[in-house]
Order: C-alpha cells, then structure tokens, then sequence
C-alpha cells in the first residue's frame, strides 16, 4: 500500500488587512484579525472608500 501523501505545507501568517497585526492561519476571521476589524473593512466598502479603477470608454454606448 502506498503511503499517504504528505500534509500541505502550513500557512504563512499575514498581517491584518486593517491594522496590520499577524493574523494565525487557523483564524476565523482571515484575512482579519478580529470581527472589528472585518466590520471596519466591510464600512470602508459600504462608504465607498475602496474603488476599482477603471478607464473610460471611447464611446459611451448612446450611439445606436
């Protein structure tokens, strides 16, 4: 019988995405460290504050 395959390698700790503490990889709330600081992040969304860029078009579309 062959053997089992070896476990994955364990995971890097991060820092939190919001005050940059290191987060353990067996956290619940990765990539945060704490329910706090995912609410601050998902406030920051809801606010508007975090945008993805994008270019304008050439043309606008009304040209039909």
């Amino acid at each position: 019988m062959a053997d089992p395959a070896p476990p994955p390698p364990p995971r890097p700790a991060r820092p939190c995405a919001v005050c940059r503490k290191r987060v353990v990889p067996d956290n619940p709330f990765r990539p945060f460290c704490s329910e706090r600081c995912r609410q601050v992040d998902l406030g920051r969304w809801l606010a508007g504050d975090y945008a993805i860029p994008v270019k304008p078009d050439d043309q606008d579309g009304d040209d039909v």
